[in-house]
């Protein structure tokens, strides 16, 4: 049985061992899986900001890209007039104010090189240099000329205006406009980033936002009327004449753009209805004269005279390219977040006449923009920071910890890195310790619960084992017990059944010891089974009253013989109990085995009287067993009462000691060792179930003193046992 315990304990443990080994991999592994998740969060919040910032800028590009092309200039002919005998010219809408939305300074490149805005005809005069916007124009007027111009062409070869040779395609396929820049690398802004690098904790990807891209615009192709076009190309020379001669355009010759009223029945046809890019390929104007040519042509006709070369069509082609960045140096370069400045150009075709029209990427506006939709998608827990602009703005670059997401927006022209940080970065730390306290209070709890298991289990198997033996003693005490009555039955009957005793008195002295043996025999077949009852729950009781003091009479009266066959007295102290309730077999059994166990002993003890007596007291009625045997020790005591278990006296110098029957040796000359281990057990069930008690007391001078208790007044719950 040890055998087969150690196995299951060596089993035992190598599980448990196994799946703590597994339960700290997967606490591991779940650490691992909510960095993932939150690097994930991370993720996620960076593609919804890049999907808000393009969504942004789509819209900006579409509205530029559809912007009319007259707005560019100061004023402008509106192609949607009626009387085409009177050409009012409108104010542009941009001319307030430089800044637009993420637009900053429009302009317009002629095929000669001049520079015209729709905020004056020309450069600003000096009388305006305290106006805050002239200011502002003329230092936009400066920028152009500064950087932006040296850094296009409107053609590969060089700077100046190459008109088509007459016959060739009005879209000229052969690079019309070129777009160069001095320096390519200008055109990247740095990646400032803390912790971005191979390896690293921090996690960077670059999120494209092809907003400024030419596949994600489309070209804008429509037709206008020839005078209108005609009188629009001249605005610019004839403003700047104005301006020269007799200044600004007066505002009562600007009419207002609602006032307009285009031809009935003839559709309006402007840059804000643009055709879709397959049609707009197949269109293919006829061979027109020069633009020089057509202005001759119109002005012959205002006057009244013969044209000299005649319009070929009442309409012009207008294409509208899509707009293409262009990253020039930045005097103040050390504020620019992306190295330079960032203009967006666009290449309008008018026949063969060739402009360029933009402005400046506001990277401020954009920047805040990309801030705004940061803060709108950011969750709990999260920040952001955007490295560059506080480069731009003097401040330190990078955040005191290193971020936990670096998003790269990539705009084409330049990145933007937009670090996602942590607002509490030991959050997760602390999940995961958590997480790791508890499974290790799991884990210590399992292993408690195992070893007690275990340890339950050993003391479990040892009781099981002692238990085996004591019933193995018990077996061998009762074939003891019951071989003994047997054997003297079995001989007297066998002498006077040969008739070998002649004597009337050996005769009546026989059948006397065969009567009180076979009464031993019936009170350890009795005990026995009385034990089996009490273990099964069988044990009926039978309450009446009665008087205990006559049960108790009765009782010592069949003991007499008995313990004067052994040499004792038995004394009676009785007093008057009166009536009480109680299971007369129960008491009965309770005085016998008390009476028998003294017998058994005390029979070496010089003084061999055993004392019965019965005394009232509150509630309950004593019964006592008084011997002058060897006594029972107070390390014995309470185990004298479990089933099975008997003790031997011992005479040693110390004193005596008690043992189990199993480990019980006889000493030379010691009584043998008697009884079954059960007559202390029956009495305690039997007081128990009165509602009373059993204690062992020390007689004087030696001796043992049994007392039992038993309830006067039972309840109900006792009464109905």
């Amino acid at each position: 049985m040890y055998t087969r315990l150690i196995i299951l304990t060596a089993i035992v443990v190598a599980a448990v061992c196994g799946l703590g080994g597994l339960g700290f991999h997967a606490v591991e592994k779940w650490a691992q899986g909510l960095e993932g998740a939150r690097l994930g969060e991370f993720a996620e919040v960076a593609e919804q900001i890049r999907q808000d910032v393009k969504r942004k800028l789509d819209e900006f590009i579409q509205v530029e890209q559809r912007r009319k092309y007259t707005e560019y200039l100061y004023s402008y002919v509106p192609d949607s007039i009626v009387d085409t005998r009177q050409l009012p010219l409108l104010r542009s809408p941009l001319g307030d104010q430089l800044s637009n939305g993420l637009a900053y300074g429009y302009f317009q490149v002629e095929p000669d090189g001049t520079v015209v805005t729709p905020y004056s005809p020309g450069m600003p005069s000096r009388s305006d240099a305290q106006d805050d916007l002239a200011r502002a124009v003329r230092d936009h007027y400066s920028n152009l000329f500064d950087n932006v111009l040296p850094s296009i062409s409107l053609r590969a070869g060089g700077p100046e205006v190459s008109t088509p040779e007459p016959g060739t395609s009005d879209r000229d396929d052969e690079a019309p406009l070129g777009v160069v820049t001095k320096d390519d690398t200008a055109t990247q802004a740095p990646a400032i980033a803390k912790g971005i690098q191979e390896g690293g904790k921090t996690r960077s990807q670059a999120y494209p936002i092809e907003s400024f891209k030419q596949e994600a615009q489309q070209a804008q192709v429509y037709r206008l009327r020839r005078s209108i076009v005609t009188s629009n190309m001249a605005q610019p020379y004839l403003q700047q004449s104005d301006q020269t001669a007799q200044g600004p355009v007066p505002q009562a010759e600007i009419t207002p753009l609602d006032q307009i009223v285009p031809a009935p029945g003839r559709p309006q046809v402007s840059a804000d209805v643009p055709l879709p890019v397959g049609q707009s390929q197949q269109v293919i104007p006829p061979p027109v004269a020069p633009v020089e040519r057509l202005e001759e042509s119109t002005a012959a006709d205002s006057a009244g005279q013969p044209a000299r070369n005649p319009p070929a069509s009442e309409t012009v082609q207008i294409r509208v390219e899509p707009f293409v960045p262009l990253v020039v140096p930045d005097p103040n370069g050390a504020q620019s977040v992306f190295g330079g400045q960032v203009f967006l150009l666009r290449h309008v075709q008018i026949e063969r006449r060739h402009l360029l029209q933009g402005f400046r990427l506001d990277e401020h506006r954009l920047m805040a923009e990309v801030e705004a939709s940061a803060q709108s998608f950011v969750r709990d827990g999260m920040g952001f920071e955007l490295p560059q602009v506080r480069q731009a703005n003097g401040q330190a670059t990078g955040p005191e910890e290193e971020p936990a997401y670096a998003a790269i927006l990539d705009f084409g022209f330049g990145d933007l890195v937009l670090n996602l940080t942590e607002t509490d970065p030991a959050w997760i730390a602390r999940r995961i310790g958590d997480l790791r306290h508890l499974y290790l209070a799991i884990i210590a709890t399992v292993v408690a619960a195992v070893g007690l298991s275990l340890v339950s289990l050993w003391h479990n198997v040892r009781a099981q084992v002692a238990l085996a033996k004591k019933k193995d003693d018990f077996i061998s005490a009762v074939s003891h017990e019951l071989r003994t009555p047997l054997t003297s039955i079995r001989m007297y009957t066998e002498m006077l059944e040969k008739d070998w005793v002649k004597s009337r008195d050996k005769v009546a002295e026989y059948y006397r010891t065969m009567r009180q043996e076979s009464e031993r025999l019936s009170r350890l077949v009795e005990n026995v089974l009385d034990f089996a009852r009490l273990q099964k729950g069988r044990r009926n009781y039978v309450f009446r009253v009665g008087s205990i003091d006559e049960c108790v009479a009765g009782v010592v009266e069949m003991m007499r013989p008995y313990a004067e066959q052994h040499g004792f007295t038995i004394r009676t102290d009785l007093a008057a109990a009166g009536q009480t309730r109680f299971d007369k077999d129960a008491v009965t059994q309770i005085v016998v085995n008390l009476v028998d166990n003294a017998v058994k002993y005390a029979r070496s003890a010089a003084d061999k009287t055993i004392t019965v007596r019965t005394r009232n007291e509150p509630r309950l009625t004593i019964i006592e067993v008084e011997d002058h045997g060897p006594g029972i020790p107070h390390h014995q005591r309470k185990r004298v009462f479990e089933q099975f278990y008997r003790y031997q006296d011992m005479p040693t110098a110390a004193g005596r000691r008690a043992f189990p029957a199993s480990e019980a040796k006889q000493p030379p000359g010691a009584a043998p060792a008697t009884g079954m281990g059960l007559g202390l057990t029956l009495v305690k069930r039997f007081a128990e179930a009165h509602g009373g008690y059993v204690q062992i007391y020390s007689s004087d001078p030696t001796g043992t003193i049994l007392r039992v208790g038993l309830a006067t007044a039972l309840s109900p719950d006792i009464a109905r046992a």
